[in-house]
């Protein structure tokens, strides 16, 4: 039987810390759009970044619960941030939120620095997940 999903992890790499390098996976494929910290109505609670990425990523699990996914289906994320240098200097709390409510797996991920359409949105954060045939 094939694996659902397997890490790709070519020989002689050095562990990537918090993401895979690449996963394959079978089965019906989830893409979830952009998610910044607002909450359902569309409304900013909080200016801090951390906060804002709790609310991105638990808008990202709110998705995947639609097609009856979890995050431990996750394949790939792509996160754009608006600020560089607020990252780094969250990158601990990052990590603590993203393990609260992701757990510890960790998908092929990219982080961008980007400009983002709304104003108040500190980061967006969007998804693909796969749930086993």
């Amino acid at each position: 039987m094939v694996e659902p999903m397997r890490i790709l992890q070519p020989e002689g790499w050095a562990r990537p810390r918090g993401y895979s390098n690449g996963i394959a996976a079978r089965g019906e494929v989830i893409f979830v759009a952009g998610q910044i910290g607002w909450n359902a109505a569309g409304e900013f609670e909080s200016d801090d970044f951390v906060e804002q990425t709790r609310q991105a990523l638990s808008n990202v699990v709110a998705v995947l619960a639609e097609a009856g996914a979890t995050p431990d289906r996750i394949t790939r994320m792509t996160w754009y941030v608006a600020d560089k240098q607020q990252y780094l200097a969250a990158a601990r709390e990052v990590g603590s939120v993203y393990r609260e409510i992701i757990g510890d797996h960790f998908p092929a991920m990219t982080l961008a620095i980007a400009g983002l359409l709304e104003d108040r949105a500190l980061l967006e954060i969007e998804a693909t997940a796969v749930i086993a045939e």
